[in-house]
């Protein structure tokens, strides 16, 4: 999705696919309120999302997102680097 700016949203729907896509599961099975890394991201896969967030527009980097590493933080921090507003919950 793209606001009207042309800044692509990050919805906590697709960060829960962009997430379950790294992690080789459905994304029904990703808890978002759970530590990520205790679900199996590791750092290769963290920067291989931050690459493709960056792409799509974030302004976020790999320890903000390491610091707080779950779901329900990443949708607001994402959301806050892009000047989105937050994602729809």
């Amino acid at each position: 999705m793209v606001d009207t700016a042309g800044r692509q949203t990050f919805t906590r729907e697709r960060l829960m696919r962009d997430v379950a896509d790294v992690l080789y599961v459905d994304a029904a099975e990703i808890e978002t309120d759970e530590s990520l890394v205790e679900q199996g991201l590791d750092s290769i896969r963290l920067m291989t999302l931050v690459e493709g967030w960056r792409a799509d527009g974030a302004e976020i980097g790999f320890v903000e997102l390491a610091e707080r590493p779950t779901l329900d933080a990443w949708v607001e921090l994402l959301n806050t680097s892009t000047g989105a507003s937050r994602a729809r919950r």
